[in-house]
């Protein structure tokens, strides 16, 4: 256990951001691998496992949901030096963890084709998505397990092993994607079939290693046979936390959708485009979000020791870091934007429409990276309502735009960037106005508390 309520909270912030960006960077690495060598089938296999991969979202969301809950709870608890409920919220967080990996494979099996043939551009995508979802659902499943272990670490302010563990599971991928996708040494190339199976194997790998080190190394949070019962109180108070934050990334999926449904009129290089672009943005993202994420813990392990100076130095210093990072990307988008869509492809119309994308996304990095830190802060008070109440009005200003935008003849693909980027912009100053209330309140700590501060 890392006790983050002493010490500089800049250092802090540092030290865990950046075993958290390796972590996240791992984990990117994933999709980015096997988008590598699935571009060189073509851009229907770009499009079509872009397609599928959308398909994360809701995985990313049920995640979150346990996973904010966890870091939340367990940070908490450890400021207040509560040793058995950290314990507890671990082994229901694990129990849950189990539950949803059953659920995303019967339900990934049944809705695979309905949800690729809605956003498709032709048979082609279809079925090489198709595919690739098929064989990746386990290791979408398996992630739960991966998540609930990682955050229970992180809520205790510890986050190497796990950025350790990602790494070696990503090494074992990059030395599987070619075997199974291309088919060095063997042979015979998997195409989309191998690029998940990598995945999937690799992540299994990761799930055991990781178990491994809880049943050897870890002493503050452990495996409790006893404690996986349905405990349904602390379901509840892991729920409250992290079902609005899944259902951010509900509404990112959503978002998502209605991007890749509304450029399907025009054509699967587009498609292909807006995938690369996409994913590019989020590759580059890795170290604003990995601060924004080290933001989580270390609020909440103040706010459960009442030190409300040291949780809104924490908003303060996480703002300034994530604000300089988004600068220097946007920067980079603007300059060379080339430089990140050309590794996955050199098909000119492909290139084309991720170019232009990053160009015009890259406006709104900086209030991306507000959002981040909004919502973080929002996570480590134990109240993430707000937080989705911010990223519900997207709903309004950008999904029902874009809807009647793809309806008219005359709309460009750029229309929906710049709608984004409006959508963003008012998101972000709605966050920081939800947060600023929302400490005025909850940070209003007795004198005392405050002095020991």
């Amino acid at each position: 256990m890392n006790d983050l309520t002493q010490g500089s909270i800049a250092k802090h912030l540092m030290q865990m951001a950046a075993f958290i960006a390796a972590g996240m960077l791992v984990q990117t690495l994933y999709i980015l691998i096997d988008l590598y060598f699935v571009s060189r089938l073509g851009k229907e296999a770009i499009a079509g496992v872009g397609a599928a991969g959308n398909a994360m979202f809701i995985v990313l969301a049920l995640t979150q949901i346990l996973s904010i809950g966890t870091v939340t709870l367990i940070a908490q608890a450890v400021g207040r030096k509560d040793q058995a409920d950290a314990n507890l919220v671990f082994n229901q967080s694990m129990l849950l963890s189990a539950l949803c990996g059953v659920a995303v494979i019967v339900g990934g099996y049944l809705t695979s084709n309905a949800y690729l043939s809605s956003i498709t551009a032709d048979a082609a995508t279809l079925a090489a998505g198709e595919t690739y979802l098929h064989w990746y659902l386990p290791g979408l499943a398996l992630q739960f397990a991966i998540v609930g272990m990682g955050s229970a670490l992180r809520g205790t302010g510890i986050v190497k092993p796990t950025m350790v563990v990602q790494s070696l599971t990503v090494i074992l991928n990059i030395i599987l994607a070619p075997v199974l996708i291309a088919g060095w040494l063997t042979g015979h190339p998997l195409g989309v079939l191998g690029a998940a199976l990598a995945s999937t194997v690799s992540i299994a790998v990761g799930v055991l290693i990781l178990i491994l080190y809880f049943a050897r190394l870890e002493h503050y949070v452990a495996f409790n046979a006893a404690q996986w019962r349905a405990h349904f109180s602390t379901w509840k108070r892991l729920l409250n936390i992290g079902l609005p934050a899944g259902g951010e990334f509900v509404l990112m999926f959503v978002i998502i959708t209605v991007i890749y449904g509304a450029v399907r009129q025009f054509g699967a290089h587009a498609q292909a485009g807006v995938s690369i672009g996409f994913r590019s943005m989020q590759s580059i993202f890795l170290p604003a979000m990995a601060v924004a994420f080290a933001v989580s813990p270390i609020a909440g392990q103040n706010f459960g020791a009442k030190l409300a100076g040291r949780v809104r130095e924490t908003f303060r210093s996480a703002l300034i870091i994530g604000t300089m990072i988004m600068i220097a990307l946007t920067l980079l988008c603007k300059l060379s934007p080339q430089s990140l869509v050309k590794i996955f492809s050199t098909d000119p119309a492909v290139v084309t429409v991720g170019v232009v994308y990053l160009q015009i996304a890259s406006w709104n990095f900086v209030c991306n990276g507000v959002i981040f830190t909004c919502s973080a802060l929002f996570q480590g008070l134990g109240n993430t309502w707000p937080a989705l109440m911010s990223s519900g009005m997207r709903i309004l200003t950008f999904v029902l735009p874009a809807l009647w935008l793809a309806r008219q003849p005359w709309v460009k693909i750029e229309d929906f960037w710049y709608l984004s980027v409006a959508s963003i912009t008012l998101q972000a100053i709605v966050s920081y106005l939800l947060l600023r209330g929302e400490m005025r309140r909850r940070l209003n700590f007795a004198p005392v508390a405050a002095a020991t501060a």
